[in-house]
């Protein structure tokens, strides 16, 4: 290799290392983080009590977005993968999902006078606008990553930060909304359930997201010369559903993304069904709940300060295992200590500090169990490549996008049908709601999550990339590309 070259590939490591590199990378989902704090936390509530659909046709339209969006994932990945232009694979699917994201994003929280059917019609289409092009921002966005850095460990750090800004994003939206957007009124006591507020926060949500993907964008633009162009070839419909099989089915890639599917939907059932048990089980006002959102804050902050010291030191498998585990012990211990009569009563001052402590502790081990899932899929790539000589990025985190988003569709429609099951009322009233039915509602909750935390730990145990296999992949595909530079010199 010349000396220019070397000092080209000095240049690139120096720039792509860089804090200012990780900000903008990080930046961008926030924007996903927004879209999150809507589909997971309010979406069923607005449907359900404010605009009267019954939860399981909410759940059922959401769910039906999923579907569509997960086929939309894996072509989006494999068009942003084989893309060639000017600026690059990624960047104008990034740019053009801006305006259309935020614009159908309002549209979601302002639907017109129909009827149930019609209703449901709209909920269902929109989600799955809302769902494609945030698709085509977040795909391109976070595959980045497989090109900025090969470093087992680097690539955990900027993960952090990603999640970091996801988090902070989603908790910042949600605190702003439930303090100040989300105001009772005479009519409404409980904050949350005033439909006043629904179209401002449509707004709020729309021009951020936008906002930020258009920064996120312009602040990467000048990295595009760093990354690679794909070969120019034409693929037939066949080769490329073939391409798409043969890397989704890498045995490492199955397993990580079977164990991902249990965790998030654990998740996205809980922050599906947290609004509801936060305002009728704990008898929450929207201000008290704003004060959580905080926890999502620091529990970000810890998650980046921690996940790559943590899997440095245990490794990305074993940490993912241990916090399964932890996370069967305490995803429901408040809910079953109220049960039991060992945890304060509503209005408790020890109630919410509790409250919060208990949220802090999950979104700090949710946040490292999502990095860790984000960095082990990274080093997939290069062991898929290796395996079938073509670099998948786009392609691999369609599947992790995919896995992210079933945390508010498969959340949703889980949560939709525990409610339906124990027969939660339509538009209820939180002071007269017979308070066996969020009983109820806890007694199916916990066996749910437990059991999905459970076959998580275990699939966990079975990924079987280690640091020292990632490097030895690393090597041969140094190795290959050597040899490959060394033919085509003598070739000329």
């Amino acid at each position: 290799m010349s000396s220019i070259a070397v000092a080209d590939s000095a240049t690139a490591t120096r720039e792509l290392n860089s804090y200012r590199t990780k900000f903008f990378y990080g930046l961008g989902s926030v924007a996903f983080g927004a879209k999150n704090a809507g589909f997971n936390s309010l979406m069923m509530l607005y449907y359900n009590q404010i605009i009267g659909l019954s939860a399981q046709a909410v759940g059922l339209a959401i769910f039906i977005a999923l579907v569509v969006d997960a086929i939309a994932d894996p072509l989006v990945g494999q068009m942003s993968d084989n893309l060639r232009s000017r600026w690059g694979r990624r960047h104008p699917f990034m740019y053009f999902s801006a305006i259309p994201v935020g614009l159908s994003f309002f549209f979601l929280w302002v639907p017109p006078d129909l009827d149930a059917n019609g209703m449901f019609i709209y909920l269902t289409l929109m989600s799955i606008v809302v769902r494609i092009f945030i698709t085509m921002f977040e795909i391109p966005n976070s595959a980045m990553i497989a090109e900025i850095t090969t470093d087992y460990d680097q690539r955990t750090t900027f993960l952090s930060i990603r999640y970091f800004f996801g988090v902070l994003g989603g908790a910042a939206l949600g605190f702003v909304t439930y303090r100040y957007i989300l105001l009772p009124d005479a009519i409404h006591p409980v904050g949350q359930l005033n439909p006043a507020g629904y179209p401002t926060y449509g707004i709020v949500a729309g021009v951020l997201m936008t906002s930020i993907i258009i920064i996120s964008s312009l602040g990467t633009h000048r990295y595009i010369k760093y990354f690679r162009q794909p070969e120019q070839r034409r693929a037939t419909l066949k080769q490329t559903l073939g391409e798409v099989t043969g890397s989704l089915s890498n045995s490492s890639f199955v397993v990580l993304m079977s164990a991902a599917i249990c965790g998030t939907l654990a998740i996205g059932i809980t922050a599906t069904l947290s609004i509801y048990f936060s305002t009728y089980f704990w008898g929450l006002s929207a201000k008290s709940i704003s004060i959580f959102q905080f926890a999502g804050v620091a529990a970000a902050v810890l998650g980046v300060l921690t996940s790559t010291p943590l899997s440095r030191r245990f490794g990305k498998r074993q940490l993912g295992v241990a916090l399964f585990i932890a996370f069967i012990f305490t995803s429901a211990l408040p809910i079953s200590l109220r049960l039991i009569g060992f945890f304060p009563v509503n209005g408790s001052p020890w109630l919410i500090p509790l409250l919060f402590a208990d949220r802090l502790l999950a979104d700090t081990m949710g946040i490292i169990v999502l990095i860790m899932f984000a960095s082990m899929l990274t080093d997939v790539v290069e062991d898929n490549e290796l395996k079938t000589k073509r670099r998948s990025e786009g392609l691999f985190f369609a599947a992790s996008a995919f896995v992210t988003k079933v945390i508010s569709g498969g959340g949703h429609f889980i949560g939709g049908l525990l409610l339906a099951m124990v027969a939660f009322p339509v538009k209820a009233d939180p002071k007269t709601l017979d308070p066996q039915i969020m009983h109820n509602l806890a007694y199916v909750y916990m066996p749910t999550i437990i059991l999905l935390f459970s076959a998580g730990m275990v699939l966990m145990s079975r990924y079987r990339i280690t640091r020292e296999s990632h490097l030895e992949n690393l090597r041969q595909l140094e190795e290959a590309a050597t040899l490959g530079n060394a033919t085509a010199a003598e070739l000329e």
